[in-house]
């Protein structure tokens, strides 16, 4: 006579039973997840390296403008219009402007208003961006085609 404690045993075929039905459930599970993640993009679509500005007309001599999304100033003066990455060179970080040019709030870095550097672990000034004019007269910046300071475009 079994003792009340103990559980019956299971029968071997109910138990390959439910073994089979458990890996077919896993199986359709996997499946439809697999199916679920093709329809979702696994590379995020990247900002442009190349972007529109403004016209010419918006940058007279003494005006400056921060595309925060790029991580770009473009300002213009007596000799043309200029732009500047806002990227640190020393880990990335987005530096912001200050009273004597720009500083980085990540570590320390300072530059002058001419992107050079004054202090800080940057190991160099910071890139000027190549600025050119597209058909329709709107400036287009280059992020992947560095300038020197005197390469300016001509206002």
């Amino acid at each position: 006579m079994p003792d009340r404690l103990e559980p019956e045993p299971i029968p071997r075929r109910d138990f390959l039973g439910w073994a089979g039905l458990v890996s077919a459930g896993v199986a359709v599970v996997g499946s439809v997840m697999g199916m679920v993640r093709l329809t979702k993009p696994r590379v995020l679509p990247e900002i442009s390296a190349r972007f529109r500005v403004g016209k010419r007309a918006d940058y007279a001599p003494g005006v400056s403008k921060i595309m925060q999304e790029q991580g770009v100033r473009v300002a213009a003066d007596e000799q043309g219009i200029r732009a500047m990455s806002m990227i640190c060179t020393h880990l990335g970080c987005v530096v912001d402007e200050s009273a004597d040019g720009f500083a980085c709030p990540c570590h320390g870095s300072k530059f002058d208003a001419h992107g050079r550097v004054l202090a800080g672990p940057a190991p160099s000034g910071l890139r000027w961006l190549s600025v050119s004019e597209a058909a329709d007269g709107s400036l287009v910046v280059d992020k992947n085609r560095e300038v020197g300071y005197d390469d300016v475009y001509p206002n």
